[in-house]
Parts: C-alpha cells; sequence; structure tokens
C-alpha cells in the first residue's frame, strides 16, 4: 500500500487535544508503517494496512475511544492531493488564504448548486469533485464559511489545509518514495 496522507478534522483546536505522539502511536497500533506527522494540525503520512477507508474508519474509532470525542479521518493518496493542488480554480494571492478542503465524499449535485449560490461575502468557493476549493478574502478565521456551514450546505463533512500546508504534504510524501 502506498502511503497516503491522512487528516483528521479540527484536532487542537477548541479543545479537543490529540497530541501528535499518540496519533502516530495509534496509527502504528492499528498497522500503518512509515509513519510521521506533520505539524499539530491532525496532518498524518503513512503507509496503512489494507485499505484506506478501512484504515481511517478504525483510526476515527481509536481517536474516539482514547480521547472521547468524535473526529472525521480523511484520507488522500499523494496523487490525489496533487491534482486538487493543480485544480485549484482561482488566483493565489496568499496561500495562506487559499484551501483545499477535502470532503468525506463528494456531495450531491443539487447541494453543491444550492451551496454556491449563498453569499459568502468576498470568499469565493468551488466543489471539485471529493474537494471544495476556497479562496477566503480575509482569512479563514474572519469567515462565515465555517466547518459547520461547509457540512450542513454540502451534506459532509471536511477538513482544510492551506495551499502552504497542502504543497508541504506532498514534498512530504515525495521525500519519503
Amino acid at each position: 500500500m502506498p502511503r497516503r496522507i491522512v487528516l483528521i478534522r479540527a484536532i487542537n483546536v477548541g479543545g479537543a487535544k490529540l497530541p501528535m505522539a499518540d496519533l502516530r502511536a495509534m496509527a502504528e497500533e492499528l498497522g500503518a508503517t512509515d509513519v510521521s506527522t506533520y505539524i499539530a494540525s491532525g496532518n498524518l503520512l503513512c503507509e496503512p494496512p489494507g485499505a484506506p477507508g478501512t484504515f481511517d474508519r478504525a483510526l476515527e474509532a481509536a481517536i474516539t475511544e482514547r480521547f472521547g470525542y468524535e473526529r472525521e479521518v480523511i484520507s488522500r493518496s499523494r496523487d490525489e492531493l496533487a491534482t486538487a493542488l493543480q485544480a485549484h480554480p482561482f488566483d493565489v494571492v496568499e496561500p495562506r488564504f487559499s484551501y483545499v478542503y477535502c470532503l468525506t465524499g463528494k456531495p450531491a449535485a443539487a447541494k453543491v448548486t444550492d451551496f454556491a449560490t449563498r453569499d459568502f461575502g468576498d470568499d469565493e468557493l468551488q466543489v471539485i469533485g471529493k474537494d471544495l476549493h476556497i479562496r477566503y478574502a480575509g482569512g479563514a478565521g474572519v469567515s462565515k464559511l465555517t466547518a459547520p456551514v461547509i457540512a450542513k450546505g454540502l451534506g459532509v463533512q471536511g477538513t482544510g489545509r492551506n495551499l502552504t500546508t497542502i504543497r508541504k504534504l506532498i514534498d512530504l510524501a515525495d521525500a519519503d518514495t
């Protein structure tokens, strides 16, 4: 199984603490190899045992069991993440304001159409496959385009990383191949 980039939604924010050493240990306990993390925001690189979706669900269950809160785990291959980065449809004025928001699945077309018509000020968004691309006008922290709004509007959960982090994760996946 090739190395995967595993993203955990909303950890080390809002009281949901998950030390990266614990995340690495849980991944190894589940049978993952070549395990590493990048910054303390839920970015894991590893070779999971078996099917990626099976590992993702097992890691979700392990996080809930050990820490008492539920968080979605979403993984992508290096190539899937690189394709999402290349597909980013907006001019990148400030990489930290441009995001790839990896979704747990492809949202229904009607939901995507409805969501795209909503007013989020100067923020721009576009769903491409299983990814929501966002360019925040003033940064994610001041936007009305929040994780709960995205989940409710698209009908699927997700987790976002700015383009600087996406590029770094791809570079780390490349360095370990």
